[in-house]
């Protein structure tokens, strides 16, 4: 039995297909449904998943991986894969995004506004965000086979909608409480349509975040500075050891073991060889001496 929440059993042979990620900026809660899983993030620094997309991208170049990130307010965006032919249709500028809203099949058409208005720049730009929450689910639905393959996909959203609602209105005003229990609703919804779509082999996470705290940044210095004596390591660390250490490690000691043992093996024929008998350059001069 684990205690923590933050832990849970899984079948080791039956992995999620899909990881999907939405970092809410402005609260440090969201009031999400009771069967989810959430625990406190403390000391949150920025992250980034390049890596993690790089590697699907590289290990899966052949397949069909789906590999999408997105942050609408800051009309950034990455697709790799399959992902540029599945999102291409995809608002991603403020422009554009603002576009959709006001298109017929829309979610202004059937969401509820409460004390948000259409006319606010602030309030546009946080239903632009939900758009493209459903935007996406709708998309995918479009392509369902990606979906059904064995390829790993990885969703990363950032939405920032919140905090400008709460800049622009106070966190203890109406608006931002709306608009709070609006995201909610919408995150809850889009966590159900994609985990319908992957039928259940699919990890929806929420992080929700006030702000990031400032990372440890490494110093650095400008070439035109004088050259010194590089410092040596207080903690005596080993440098670090990539992936190819043990294949290198390997060749080279069977290499050694190798030579040794040939070594060996010539030094012990040589020690015990009859140069009378073994040897054709002993038996070729004897000859030589007979005919003389």
């Amino acid at each position: 039995e684990l205690s923590w929440p933050g832990l849970a059993v899984g079948d080791l042979f039956h992995r999620p297909r899909a990881t999907v990620l939405v970092t809410v900026k402005g609260v440090d809660k969201l009031t999400l449904p009771v069967k989810g899983i959430s625990y406190p993030i403390e000391n949150a620094v920025p992250f980034s998943l390049d890596s993690v997309a790089n590697a699907i991208h590289t290990l899966f170049s052949e397949e069909t991986p789906v590999v999408l990130q997105l942050a609408p307010s800051e009309e950034r965006v990455y697709m790799v894969g399959k992902a540029n032919s599945v999102f291409e249709d995809l608002s991603v500028t403020l422009r554009q995004l603002r576009n959709r809203l006001f298109q017929d099949n829309s979610i202004l058409s059937s969401l509820p506004l409460n004390s948000l208005s259409r006319n606010n720049e602030v309030d546009l730009l946080f239903l632009s965000e939900l758009q493209v929450l459903n935007d996406i689910a709708s998309l995918l639905s479009r392509h369902k086979h990606l979906a059904k393959d064995h390829s790993p996909d990885l969703y990363s959203l950032e939405l920032a909608g919140l905090e400008e609602v709460g800049k622009r209105y106070g966190e203890d005003s109406q608006q931002f409480k709306d608009a709070s229990q609006i995201l909610v609703d919408s995150l809850q919804k889009f966590a159900d349509d994609m985990f319908n779509l992957y039928s259940g082999n699919a990890v929806v996470e929420v992080v929700a975040v006030k702000a990031f705290n400032s990372p440890l940044m490494r110093k650095t210095r400008s070439i035109l500075q004088s050259s010194q004596g590089e410092t040596k390591n207080p903690y005596n660390l080993a440098y670090p050891y990539n992936y190819n250490y043990s294949v290198i490690f390997n060749i080279i000691l069977w290499m050694m073991i190798g030579l040794a043992l040939a070594v060996i093996v010539i030094s012990y024929n040589l020690w015990n060889m009859d140069p009378g008998y073994d040897s054709i350059i002993y038996r070729m001069t004897n000859q030589k001496i007979r005919m003389d």
